[in-house]
């Protein structure tokens, strides 16, 4: 198996990649495929003034949330807030900056930076808050607004199966926004159930090549459940 790309511990592949001020973007949707280890070992480095690109930064007091409590974070690029009250206080406290991105843009904006595309026009937007300062133009009659692609310089992410080479395969709804975030990062490291040798992983399977990542490390996380509704049993 190559090894290279393999550390052993979430705090080991953070080693020498993580400075304050850098932006980070991470992936999950709520609990679902957050690289739950990798932030936590984020949080241990001590970096802060960080800007984070995140749908909606977990939930309270688990994952990013962390680190807008603990003063890390400095700005959030974000899609969605409603579930982590940490976020929204902090937001709404003027602590932490929020530059709010609708989530099909923000994944594209993802994907450009991977690609190397600085910017694109979308319809999304056009007549709101989210347009403000943003260049306009009219294509066929219709206005658009230009967005900027997003290039992280450290991506965290979380795949379900690995092999040495750094190709992944997600669980699932697990993928969400990983895949765009992989791309986007200039350092991603990935976080995963298994890794396997290389060759096991079917060519059509791979979801994530391995050229965009650069670490990996393998972690088990609690399998947490983001609500829990409960109601009395019915007397038979």
């Amino acid at each position: 198996m190559n090894t290279r790309k393999i550390f052993s511990s979430s705090a080991e592949a953070l080693e020498g990649v993580c400075e304050d001020g850098m932006l980070v973007a991470c992936g999950g949707f709520g609990l679902c495929g957050m690289p739950e280890g990798l932030i936590d070992a984020l949080l241990e480095t001590g970096v802060g003034d960080l800007t984070v690109v995140s749908n909606n930064a977990g939930v309270d007091g688990i994952g990013l949330a962390k680190l807008i409590e603990a003063g890390r974070v400095r700005k959030m690029i974000s899609s969605y807030i409603g579930n982590n009250r940490m976020f929204e206080q902090a937001y709404l406290n003027g602590d932490v900056e929020l530059e709010f991105s609708p989530q099909g843009t923000m994944s594209e904006r993802l994907r450009a930076g991977g690609a190397g595309i600085p910017a694109f026009y979308t319809r999304t937007g056009v007549g709101t808050t989210v347009a403000e300062g943003k260049p306009h133009a009219e294509f066929n009659g219709q206005t658009f607004i230009q967005e900027r692609g997003i290039v992280a310089d450290l991506a965290l992410i979380r795949a379900e199966k690995a092999d040495g080479q750094g190709n992944l395969v997600y669980r699932k709804t697990a993928r969400n926004f990983n895949p765009v975030m992989a791309m986007s990062g200039c350092m991603t490291v990935a976080e995963v159930t298994e890794i396997v040798e290389v060759g096991t992983l079917g060519p059509d399977a791979i979801h994530t090549p391995g050229i965009f990542v650069q670490r990996i490390v393998s972690s088990e996380v609690p399998k947490r459940i983001e609500f829990t509704t409960t109601r009395q049993r019915q007397a038979s």
